[in-house]
């Protein structure tokens, strides 16, 4: 699955990944997509990268898309918050991780970086608007694209005290939208799209819809648990609502006394969470295990009856399609972002409320026909997603934003 273009740019060249059809060309590789528009060294902005022990699907979607430049022969420097623990500098998958900040000190550092030309020599420039911008366009010459997953609206209310949320709110709904309106900007989903639209006020000319990939270890394989398995996977913060789906389950428990469930993944709020179980005598059936291996997760997703999700803001929401590529559906917010993750009624349940959750993932566990067919189809929709179609997409857009450049704009280094 390439780019979704938005009106007025033209066709996609074809899908990565996949065979041409009858008669068509293949679409360039991307070294060559790249070399073609005078892109050789990428430099992405980030807030944080994949070592931070807070690091989720946003810092995920970076570094396979960073890895996927890297082994098409491009030169990608990612600059980023420090991560405890970890060196300053450090290559992952072909690519250069630069940490030279705190957390928030990483964006005016960033942009005084590339003002006086500390950040050295680039011929294309991403950056990553997660909740707070860089503000690339006030000082950053040259090609540029936007990721953008979400628009995070009351999340700010939810991690921040009211005077430092009302300061990032206006930032993200006022104060950044105009600086962007020239900015190719890249999104994982169509309703993140016309949110970011709708709310924010961006050119809807300039949203590129590139969904993200799901990585090739997630295949089916083992036994299904025995017994109803729930799985709920993602950082532990207050905007995924993990509370919520601990209540429900709680509620799921009368209905299905063998019901068991996990909820996998670190964050601020893991021991919040556990005393909450422990609270409700939950613990012998309900657990909350942190961090999980890549080995566990994805026996965990082989052995789950269902993959749950209450956030309430998502780009996408990516263990839904790590979950689907081993056969295992889903019920899901119906947010901007699941709403493209999840077919509703086809590839797993769309609820609105904890009502409806309950009943959705009641449905999906005392239906057995129901919960195959849902499996079946999420599985062959994640066979489409794949991380070399989303570094394509991406460079995609990237490439649009020289065509200015060569037009006569100064070209940035």
């Amino acid at each position: 699955m390439t780019a979704e273009h938005p009106p007025g740019e033209p066709p996609p060249e074809g899908l990565a990944g996949e065979p041409p059809a009858a008669g068509e060309e293949a679409p360039p590789k991307l070294g060559d997509l790249a070399a073609g528009a005078g892109l050789r060294r990428i430099h992405i902005l980030a807030w944080r990268d994949l070592d931070d022990p807070e690091a989720g699907g946003s810092e995920l979607h970076a570094a396979r898309v960073a890895a996927q430049w890297a082994a098409a022969g491009l030169e990608v420097t990612m600059r980023t918050s420090f991560a405890a623990g970890h060196p300053v500098e450090v290559v992952r998958d072909g690519y250069r991780v630069v940490r030279k900040a705190g957390r928030y000190l990483v964006f005016p550092r960033a942009a005084l970086s590339g003002i006086v030309g500390r950040s050295g020599r680039w011929d294309g420039l991403v950056e990553i608007w997660n909740g707070m911008p860089f503000f690339s366009p006030l000082w950053a010459r040259g090609p540029r694209v936007v990721f953008l997953h979400h628009v995070h609206g009351e999340m700010w209310r939810m991690v921040l005290s009211p005077g430092w949320a009302r300061l990032g709110e206006l930032t993200e709904r006022y104060l950044a939208p105009p600086l962007y309106r020239s900015t190719n900007v890249v999104t994982l989903s169509d309703s993140s799209r016309q949110d970011i639209v709708a709310t924010l006020g961006l050119d809807p000319s300039r949203v590129w819809v590139v969904p993200p990939g799901v990585d090739p270890r997630f295949t089916p394989g083992g036994r299904r648990s025995r017994r109803p398995l729930v799985v709920a996977v993602g950082r532990l913060v207050p905007v995924k609502h993990f509370d919520v789906l601990i209540e429900v389950l709680g509620r799921l428990k009368a209905r299905h006394p063998d019901l068991r469930a996990v909820v996998a993944g670190e964050g601020y709020e893991l021991e919040r969470l556990r005393a909450e179980v422990a609270a409700r005598d939950a613990g012998s059936w309900l657990r909350l295990p942190g961090r999980l291996t890549d080995a566990q997760l994805l026996d965990l997703y082989r052995r789950a009856w269902v993959v749950a999700s209450t956030s309430s803001h998502e780009g996408w929401g990516m263990t839904i399609t790590e979950a689907a590529a081993c056969g295992t559906p889903a019920v899901a917010t119906r947010i901007p972002g699941h709403a493209d993750a999840v077919v509703d009624g086809v590839t797993g349940l769309l609820a609105s409320g904890p009502a409806e959750l309950l009943s959705a993932l009641d449905r999906v566990l005392s239906d057995p026909a129901l919960r195959a067919r849902l499996g079946a189809a999420a599985l062959e929709r994640a066979s489409h997603l794949t991380w070399e179609a989303t570094a394509r997409g991406t460079l995609e857009a990237l490439v649009a934003a020289t065509r200015p450049a060569r037009a006569g704009a100064p070209s940035g280094r």
